[in-house]
């Protein structure tokens, strides 16, 4: 993994710019919107601004994965390792928080590998830092709340998607929701994310 570039700030720095910094990634998220401009100051305490190149295994399955991000730009994907194969799960695009569920939850190796599919600039928190912020800030703990329950309400939501709609409904759903992605990702990746083969997935693309 090639080492982040950490774009560091001095104190006073951070307090001016704490909010140019997190308020672009931020805003086009609905459960972010609600922080104060003090609790955006807080949390910019304890940021820093990462950069990984295309490729770079961000989060790993079956390790304890200390840090939270926020993608700022570029793409990722979720997976799982199965037995003959890779299967895609999850897209993040700007604005997009990544993060071991099982990691942040319970403190314990995670089931997800996040692998970023463009060279990517994200923000850092390391997770004992967030935890600390949740303790002192009532406020900064509800927006945890709430963006933990956002991604798991979006879980579920695929787990429905995938168990009841066709895999053309699915196809259809998703060029309608990331129509960029489309022209981004390899089309294994999206084939995997819809459970369908290449075959399947270009015959669907054929039939539009």
């Amino acid at each position: 993994m090639t080492t982040p570039f950490p774009i560091r700030l001095h104190a006073v720095e951070k307090k001016s710019i704490a909010l140019q910094i997190l308020h672009q990634p931020l805003k086009n998220i609905e459960i972010f919107t609600s922080l104060s401009d003090a609790a955006f100051a807080e949390i910019a305490r304890y940021i820093r601004m990462v950069s990984y190149p295309k490729g770079t295994l961000l989060i790993h399955a079956d390790k304890i994965e200390p840090y939270f991000y926020i993608l700022q730009s570029g793409i990722a994907r979720a997976y799982s390792d199965g037995e003959n194969q890779q299967i895609t799960f999850w897209f993040g695009e700007s604005g997009s928080v990544l993060f071991s569920f099982n990691s942040y939850i319970n403190n314990k190796p995670g089931y997800e590998n996040i692998e970023l599919l463009e060279d990517c600039i994200l923000i850092q928190i390391r997770l004992t830092d967030l935890f600390k912020l949740y303790n002192a800030n009532t406020e900064i703990a509800n927006w945890g709340r709430k963006m933990a329950e956002h991604e798991l309400i979006a879980t579920e939501r695929r787990l429905i998607d995938r168990s009841f709609k066709s895999a053309a409904e699915r196809y259809q759903e998703f060029a309608g929701h990331s129509p960029s992605l489309l022209k981004r990702v390899a089309l294994k990746h999206i084939a995997s994310y819809l459970g369908v083969t290449q075959v399947t997935l270009s015959r669907i693309r054929a039939e539009k």
